[in-house]
């Protein structure tokens, strides 16, 4: 068998056995992760476990998220297709392709060099994505000259949702924040309604933190 055919399975398996099963009903959001190429992203020494139920190490200190978490973040941002959507944590980049897929134009963020330029070769050499931009710095401080945006999306749990995300974010626009202590977050989707946000929490995650003037310290 065809190595891709290998990888095409095993996708197929992780959206059924991982992701549907768990309530996620978003077809787009489906489609999507049964589309990008989870094993591209990860170190080649742990491709075996690209599709795995669990986050994995990616450098600098950072991982990838699941894909249960993946899909569960997205799909809250209920995106249909004319979104310009801000990513604060480019990471490894799987997520960012993700969003391509179903956003209008995505702009991310990411605080480490090596982490930026690997994920920049991947989803623009690699997979040719076109409708991604790509910016190294403070996600915490968003990306003013781009804002607003109708979602944000931030891959690194804070002590609370930094100010400047909420004031980039459109009226009636989607973010999804882990929110918490270094150890332990809570997952919350917040809809931002007459300049303020109103929040739901979704699961009990574990990020890694949120680094930056409106996150922890170094």
């Amino acid at each position: 068998m065809l190595e891709k055919d290998l990888y095409r399975i095993a996708r197929e398996k992780m959206v059924e056995k991982q992701i549907k099963a768990r309530g996620i009903k978003d077809e787009r959001v489906l489609k999507a992760m049964l589309k990008v190429p989870r094993h591209l992203f990860v170190d080649p020494s742990l491709i075996d476990q690209a599709y795995a139920d669990h986050p994995l190490p990616i450098g600098s200190g950072q991982t990838i998220s699941q894909p249960y978490i993946v899909a569960l973040m997205t799909e809250a941002l209920e995106l249909r297709g004319n979104e310009r959507v801000l990513e604060v944590g480019t990471g490894s980049g799987y997520q960012t392709a993700i969003l391509a897929e179903l956003a209008l134009w995505v702009y991310t963020i990411e605080k480490y060099h090596q982490l930026l330029e690997r994920a920049k070769k991947i989803l623009i050499e690699k997979l040719g994505y076109k409708n991604i931009s790509f910016k190294l710095g403070d996600g915490t401080l968003g990306w003013k000259e781009a804002a607003p945006f109708d979602a944000i999306i931030v891959t690194a749990g804070g002590p609370k949702v930094p100010q400047p995300l909420v004031d980039q974010l459109k009226e009636g626009g989607r973010i999804v924040i882990p929110v918490g202590n270094e150890d332990i977050q809570v997952l919350i989707k917040g809809i931002k309604k007459g300049g303020r946000l109103e929040t739901t929490p979704l699961d009990g995650v574990k990020f890694v933190k949120l680094v930056g003037a409106y996150g922890f310290k170094e």
